[in-house]
């Protein structure tokens, strides 16, 4: 008999590097369906690989350095590529330390009104939520510069994402000026999700103000805040006595498909009447459901942390049979689109059909009769 050693499973580092670039791809732009990403993404790493190795890695890295061309995609990085990013592979799950990732170098108001102005169109931060981007601009640090500075080096590994504050900033390629900064403007921001050589030489002209964003502390950021929320819906789920009847890999994949929506108080989260889009899980906050009777909206029901609602349009086809409001202060929701509620949520339909039931029994308690019930479902 083989011994443990000799039947462990080598995985290969290219089969690492691989998983990991789309791993930070897909936590990114944070699709709504993983499997429909996965194939898309997958098929064009297909479709461009024999390409990468006749282009000019330039080619892709000039992306870092025309900061304004945001609705650009990272690009695939060939995995022969001079240091791996996965050296620097981070384990959320093993990280207990809050400290390191929501440092924060002070800023004035006026400082970080411009910070904001300056990366909003920036492809890596459009997907993040306001907590994670308040993390990101806390960590920029400072980075005073004199005439003459190199602030980057063509060839050299990448290391830090700029945005400027102040200064003059020439940009060369194989020693040939291509672009000036006056005073504006960002560059790098390829060099947060990979460690790749630089495209570019950057060079103050005059003395000058940047602020930066290392790889480290910005893949922390949003790993860990990603791996939070998955345990988070997994413990909003697990307390889902509908979803009992799903396996454990089934509520992961439920876990995953979820969105993250915030309401003030008295906001309308679904109007009754309307085509159903999704339904909708409560992480914090109450919701009140209510009818249309007689011209008036009626309240049939209060709902809070742990319940859902807007699933029976889902099971019946049919228009939303009430309206949601959000109730005494913020609500966050989990929200489930009607794909992804289809694909994952098969075995628990059953259930779901026996609640209209409920739904009609309230109803009856709350206008003494079922005239206009089968109407509104």
């Amino acid at each position: 008999m083989s011994s443990d050693s000799s039947r462990r499973i080598q995985v290969p580092e290219e089969l690492k590097e691989v998983l990991l670039q789309f791993s930070i791809s897909f936590l990114v732009e944070q699709p709504p369906d993983v499997i429909d990403y996965a194939v898309e993404y997958f098929t064009k790493l297909q479709a461009e690989r024999p390409s990468l190795s006749h282009t000019d890695q330039s080619n892709d890295d000039q992306l870092s350095i025309n900061s304004q061309d945001a609705d650009a995609e990272p690009p695939v990085m060939a995995t022969s590529r001079r240091k791996s990013v996965f050296a620097e592979a981070y384990d959320p799950e093993a990280d207990d330390d809050d400290d390191g990732a929501t440092a924060v170098f002070p800023k004035t108001d006026d400082q970080r009104a411009r910070l904001v102005e300056s990366v909003k169109n920036v492809l890596l931060f459009r997907s993040l939520e306001k907590e994670q981007m308040n993390q990101v601009l806390d960590a920029m640090f400072e980075r005073k510069v004199q005439p003459g500075d190199f602030i980057i080096r063509q060839g050299d590994d990448g290391d830090n994402f700029y945005v400027i504050e102040s200064g003059v900033y020439k940009v060369y390629i194989n020693d040939r000026h291509i672009n000036t900064y006056n005073h504006t403007g960002l560059f790098g921001e390829l060099a947060l999700l990979y460690n790749m050589p630089r495209a570019a030489t950057v060079q103050a002209e005059t003395s000058g103000l940047l602020w930066a964003m290392d790889r480290q502390t910005f893949r922390r950021i949003l790993l860990k805040s990603a791996f939070r929320k998955r345990k988070m819906y997994e413990e909003l789920l697990n307390s889902v006595p509908m979803l009992k009847a799903l396996q454990n890999y089934e509520r992961m994949n439920l876990a995953d498909a979820l969105v993250s929506k915030s309401y003030e108080n008295g906001q309308r989260i679904i109007k009754q009447g309307d085509a159903a889009d999704g339904m909708y899980f409560i992480e914090e906050g109450t919701v009140s459901v209510r009818m249309d009777q007689e011209d008036a909206e009626v309240e049939i029901s209060q709902l809070g942390k742990g319940q859902y609602f807007g699933e029976l349009a889902l099971v019946t086809h049919r228009p939303r049979a009430a309206s949601v409001y959000a109730s005494g202060g913020t609500v966050k929701l989990a929200f489930l689109d009607v794909r992804a509620f289809e694909r994952l949520l098969g075995p628990c339909m059953d259930i779901m059909k026996r609640n209209i039931d409920d739904y009609e029994s309230q109803l009856v308690k709350i206008f003494g009769s079922k005239n206009n019930i089968t109407d509104t479902r």
